[in-house]
């Protein structure tokens, strides 16, 4: 019997290693347009985020959004959206990707009190949908799946 990991690879799944911080979150390494990132896994996150401060360093493309976004903690937050981005997490890539924009501060202040450097982004939902995402929470490892050609 094949374990998980030879049976995803089969199955044209892209292996990534996560790594845990002391707040229990899975950080991963991310470019963002060719640029690399510290982004942490929200399977909660209905939607990809990026900083406000991250705008420059990604050559992210923004315009204003009527949106409002809202995490735990927190009241409805302000945010612009960036289309048309290329995320490569591993070797999964995805093209004409969309990203939400917001302050990260009040995160980052969080993690920088359990001694975690700050993050630049998250990965939500929406990313892990189009990969067909399967996370192996023991093994610290994300399975996604490229959109097969046709």
């Amino acid at each position: 019997m094949k374990n998980l990991k030879e049976f995803l690879l089969a199955k044209s799944y892209h292996c990534i290693k996560l790594k845990k911080t002391v707040t229990n979150h899975f950080e991963v390494k991310v470019k963002i347009n060719k640029i690399k990132g510290r982004f942490i896994l929200d399977t909660g996150a209905s939607n990809s985020c990026a900083g406000f401060d991250e705008i420059e360093i990604f050559n992210l493309k923004t315009k204003d959004s009527k949106h409002k976004a809202s995490g735990a903690g927190t009241t409805e937050i302000d945010t612009l959206i960036s289309k048309k981005n290329t995320i490569k997490i591993g070797d999964f890539k995805l093209k004409k990707t969309s990203l939400i924009l917001i302050d990260l501060q009040h995160i980052n202040k969080a993690l920088i009190k359990h001694n975690v450097k700050p993050i630049q982004g998250i990965i939500g939902a929406d990313i892990l949908h189009k990969g067909k995402a399967i996370i192996d929470y023991k093994k610290r490892e994300l399975y996604l799946k490229p959109k097969q050609s046709k």
